[in-house]
């Protein structure tokens, strides 16, 4: 997209690691302080994953306190993963960015990304404060079919809030303790005043005799829509019940003038948020000194005898909130369509607590991957893992257990080694985490003169998250060379390929150059040295040679491996020695053999080094592709008497669910029926949920389509 940013004064700045991208945000709102700006003002977006967020805290708080430019403005965008299904831990952010004084905003969709991000940055230069956005699956890497003119959005500057003189911009000098007093007495009011300015907090359901009432936010707000729904509960029915629902855009900091309005007549409030609170105690906070006789009930997490309802475990589903509001809903109101739903409820967690199996997808290495050879360890040695794709050692037979954060990659062990025996251990660290700041945590184990191996794994790819390239400029050379400037006395480099480095190339003192195959011995005799030594292997990601290769921009070799099933015994020996997925089972009249899947093969030929004569190679030749002969037959009488098939009906949201795994075209397909859709002008909205299918894990789509858009609530099935 270069050539577009360019065009409209965007830069795109891939930034070594998180915390100095947000450093180099809070420089754009410094021009102004200085001669020679070429600009007004620059606004700025961060944009990171949990971790990446609880690692910039300092800078978060630093670039906040000092504030947004008159004409900047800073939108910082949240990652979560609160199922975890990419990451080490669940994540949940809003604690970290509210303890950095950051207001933030909880869109329900890619619409309210746009919207919100719009009333970010005006909020933002309006009240100095930088301002955070949540991004979850949900709404992240889910698509919905929706029209958005921004021109139509009016943003309105609050007129009755008491700005100070001064104003409430970055500026220079600016003592910390007056950076402080702006913050609470000013900054905060006027992100909380912009809010209710624009309306950005919404009642949804209003019923004129109030009785119960539900506070939400984001993908919650969704799914409790899709409750209400399931319990029979629309606009008209919750005017019935008494039943007030308010949709909260902006958590925190919560506007108190609505939230009075909001809770005025009600018996009690249930607050649906994912995760820990962040509405709930700021609701009671707020309403705590409300007479005692006006005081709602109020209950979220917990209930009024300490019993979970909303868990801060896991995730929330429209099926679980329906049964919290269903059951608190019964003192209030009962009706057939809530008596039904419930049931169905416990009918259904009586049969899926009844499931025979436990079978489940285990992510892998791809076939061919450089990690097969590169995390195998000696016997009698272990490894610990590092963030990356080489973390999938922890479930395969290698001999590595534990990991560490992003960057802490084998600092474990300088807390270890004092009070074991154990002499030494090998630390994974990948070429892109030793690039981020992994680089850190070797120079910390070299100090503290800790006897470990860090086998630093390049493979010339971002691999995990889709083959990226690198932020910045770096090769073995240049990773020997910093190694050993770091005190790192013994380097050797492995390669799959190792004639390829020329007479030329720059190494520095003492290094040694490896063929994979002595990969065993060479870490023998580096569990032997005294302090911090490196093997860095290298070998190029398989899942980018197979893309360079389709582009013609990487070797192919012209040899392909078969195995001859007549000679092949079945042993296995070939699968254990090279740990590839395309060496699979093939059934045969005389009993499970191996077979290698073409189709999948990456040519790695690692599967080779077995003990086996039942290996052919084939060279200068590739497999035949089957032909295609076209189908003659007389259209106007082949489907003679057949009826014509009966197209799923819309008119109320229609569920598909496509499962598979990464590469076996989930995401096209739902790709294609969203644009069917939406080009029917129906409603649509799409979830991909990939989690680790890059690496052969398991990869659903979630696709609902509605002729009425706002019938279509939470993008889950």
């Amino acid at each position: 997209s270069k050539k577009i940013l360019d065009t409209h004064d965007i830069k795109f700045h891939p930034a070594v690691n998180e915390d100095l991208a947000a450093t180099a945000l809070w420089g754009t709102q410094q021009i102004g302080l200085h001669p020679g700006a070429k600009h007004e003002g620059v606004f700025g977006m961060w944009y990171g994953k949990g971790p990446g967020v609880d690692r910039s805290g300092d800078v978060f708080r630093h670039a906040n306190l000092a504030g947004t430019a008159q004409n900047g403005g800073v939108l910082a965008l949240f990652g979560d993963d609160p199922a975890c299904k990419s990451s080490t831990v669940p994540s949940q952010s809003e604690h970290a960015i509210i303890d950095a004084q950051i207001p933030l905003f909880n869109p329900i969709n890619p619409y309210e990304m746009i919207e919100f991000g719009l009333y970010g940055y005006a909020m933002s230069r309006f009240s100095g404060c930088w301002i955070g956005m949540k991004c979850i699956t949900d709404n992240v890497e889910s698509s919905v079919s929706f029209m958005f003119d921004p021109a139509s959005q009016e943003i309105v500057i609050p007129k009755d809030f008491d700005m100070p003189v001064d104003g409430l911009s970055i500026r220079w000098p600016d003592p910390p303790l007056e950076q402080e007093m702006r913050l609470y007495n000013y900054k905060i009011n006027a992100a909380r005043a912009f809010t209710a300015a624009n309306n950005i907090n919404r009642l949804i359901f209003n019923s004129k005799k109030p009785r119960f009432g539900i506070i939400t936010t984001g993908k919650a707000y969704l799914d409790t829509l899709q409750a209400l729904g399931d319990l029979g509960i629309d606009a008209g029915e919750a005017d019935r019940i008494g039943l007030r629902l308010l949709k909260i855009g902006m958590p925190w900091p919560l506007e108190p003038n609505i939230i009075e309005r909001f809770a005025e007549g009600l018996k009690e409030i249930v607050v649906v948020e994912e995760k820990r609170a962040v509405i709930e105690s700021q609701l009671k906070e707020q309403l705590y000194n409300f007479e005692a006789s006006k005081r709602p009930r109020i209950v979220g997490k917990l209930n009024e005898n300490g019993e979970w309802l909303f868990p801060s475990a896991g995730e929330l589903s429209p099926a679980r909130i329906a049964a919290v509001i269903g059951n608190r809903l019964k003192p209030f109101h009962i009706s057939e369509a809530i008596t039904t739903h419930l049931d169905f409820l416990d009918a259904k967690d009586i049969a899926l607590s009844n499931q025979s199996t436990d079978i489940e997808r285990v992510p892998y290495f791809c076939s061919g991957c450089p990690h097969n050879s590169s995390t195998r360890v000696p016997e009698g040695s272990r490894a610990s893992a590092g963030i990356g794709c080489h973390y999938m050692a922890l479930w395969m037979d290698r001999s590595t257990e534990t990991f560490t954060h992003m960057g802490g990659e084998g600092a474990n062990w300088i807390g270890q080694a004092p009070f074991t025996e154990t002499p030494h251990i090998f630390a994974n660290i990948g070429d892109g985490t030793y690039f981020h700041s992994g680089i850190l945590a070797i120079r910390a184990a070299v100090a503290a003169g800790v006897s470990s191996t860090y086998k630093i794994l390049y493979n010339d790819a971002v691999a995990m998250t889709g083959g990226q390239p690198m932020d910045g400029p770096l090769d073995v050379a240049t990773v020997a060379k910093q190694l050993h400037a770091e005190g790192v006395q013994r380097i050797a480099v492995v390669s799959d390929e190792p004639e390829k480095y020329s007479a030329e190339t720059q190494w520095p003192p003492n290094i040694t150059l490896h063929e994979r195959h002595d990969m065993n011995a060479l870490q023998r005799k580096l569990r032997e040295h005294t302090g911090v030594s490196a093997l860095i292997y290298d070998q190029t990601c398989a899942a980018e040679k197979r893309r360079r290769r389709k582009r013609g921009t990487f070797p192919n070799p012209p040899k392909r491996t078969f195995i001859n099933e007549l000679v092949c015994e079945g042993c296995g020996n070939c699968g254990v020695t090279s740990n590839c997925v395309s060496v699979i089972p093939k059934e045969t009249e005389l009993g499970r053999k191996r077979a290698i899947d073409q189709s999948s093969c990456n040519k790695d030929f690692t599967c080779i080094d077995g003990f086996c004569p039942s290996f052919v190679s084939v060279r200068g030749a590739e497999p035949r592709k089957p032909r295609i002969e076209p189908i003659r037959f007389d259209i106007s009488n082949s489907f003679a008497g057949l009826p014509d098939p009966i197209p799923a009906s819309s008119h109320t949201p229609y569920a598909i669910v496509v499962g598979g795994i990464g590469g076996t075209g989930v995401v096209t397909v739902s790709a294609l029926l969203a644009m069917a859709a939406h080009i029917e002008d129906k409603g649509v909205t799409v979830l991909d949920v990939a989690g680790l299918a890059q690496k052969n894990g398991a990869v659903y789509a979630h696709v609902r389509i509605c002729d009425d858009r706002d019938k279509l609530h939470s993008v889950r099935v």
